[in-house]
């Protein structure tokens, strides 16, 4: 029943810490511009996206440069007979210059290129959605982070409670005013509390890996 008691007063003091604390003091936005903007240019799957974008660009510029394709120039020789008129041998004899075009190809451009313009386009679609993605998840796991960060600095604040009730315990406890009951209470609570702090540290190390796998570097080289 006392160790109750006892508990239940340690946790209305970490209630009012609670209270005390907030997330938004310890959030930088501009901070994490930076780390979104530094994903994007490190982060391997986007590069991937890039990759395919500058391929659909040069699929483009290949099918507009095709329409030449589509011409082809050509000669032909005749020698001179002496059948036939003079004006004729004179006319059709030696070397012919001409120039051919494929109607049949002609009418496939249009539909290759608008196929090459919207392999590009899905393209760029594909970056923007992954660009959006990647925004939110750097976020997501920046916000965790800190997060983590507020609890473990909380529950620092209240081992340093907990430690100063166990110092007055035991205090009166030597001095015979505590029963010995009391003094294991509070010494439990503080085993509990250190487990938490360990736990909390865990948290935030896994937090941060978290957050620098998607960055490709450690957040301590970004200032």
């Amino acid at each position: 029943m006392k160790y109750a008691v006892f508990f239940v007063f340690f946790f209305l003091v970490v209630q009012k810490s609670q209270a005390q604390e907030s997330l938004s003091k310890d959030i930088s936005y501009e901070y994490l511009d930076k780390l979104i903007a530094i994903c994007k240019s490190n982060y391997p799957k986007n590069k991937i996206f890039d990759t395919r974008i500058s391929m659909a660009e040069s699929g483009v510029k290949k099918a507009r440069m095709s329409y030449f394709d589509i011409f082809s120039a050509g000669y032909l020789y005749s020698p001179n007979s002496s059948k036939g008129t003079a004006g004729a041998a004179s006319f059709l004899g030696g070397y012919q210059l001409g120039f051919f075009a494929n109607v049949g190809s002609l009418l496939q451009k249009p539909s290759v290129i608008k196929q090459a313009k919207g392999e590009l386009a899905t393209a760029e679609f594909e970056k923007l959605a992954n660009d959006l993605t990647i925004e939110a998840e750097v976020k997501k796991r920046y916000f965790t982070y800190i997060q983590k960060i507020a609890i473990l600095r909380l529950r620092n604040s209240a081992l340093l409670d907990v430690e100063s009730m166990l110092t007055s315990v035991k205090h009166r406890f030597e001095k015979g005013e505590e029963t010995l009951e009391k003094y294991n209470e509070a010494l439990l609570v503080l085993s509990n509390q250190s487990l938490n702090i360990i736990i909390a540290e865990g948290e935030v190390l896994i937090a941060k890996s978290s957050l620098e796998e998607l960055l490709g570097q450690k957040l301590e080289k970004i200032q």
